[in-house]
């Protein structure tokens, strides 16, 4: 599981997540709670939710698909999720990343 920050103004609010989940996942999301879960390209499973103002998102790859264009769509998608979902690009995240790595 992964947990992102929040930027300033990007609220911890369930269906604002849903919502960049459905622009970003073209596919059928279901939703347990405040739990959204869906599959989409070469994550057979995504869960995403919202716990003390983070995004949590927990993957499984599909490790049957060898498809290159399908993996980094997904990819693409994925990230594209995050930026929405947080507000921090894929650089930001793993700048942050690495500083509470170095924090440990």
């Amino acid at each position: 599981m992964q947990k992102y920050k929040l930027k300033r103004g990007f609220k911890p609010e369930p269906d604002r997540i849903y919502q960049a989940m459905r622009e970003c996942f073209p596919v059928e999301i279901s939703r347990n709670e405040d739990h959204f879960e869906t599959s989409y390209g070469a994550i057979s499973k995504i869960t995403v939710w919202i716990e003390n103002k983070m995004l949590c998102v927990e993957t499984v790859s599909d490790a049957t698909v060898k498809d290159d264009e399908s993996i980094l769509q997904t990819n693409k998608a994925y990230r594209d999720f995050l930026f929405k979902a947080t507000g921090y690009t894929a650089k930001e995240r793993l700048k942050m990343a690495k500083k509470e790595v170095g924090e440990a």
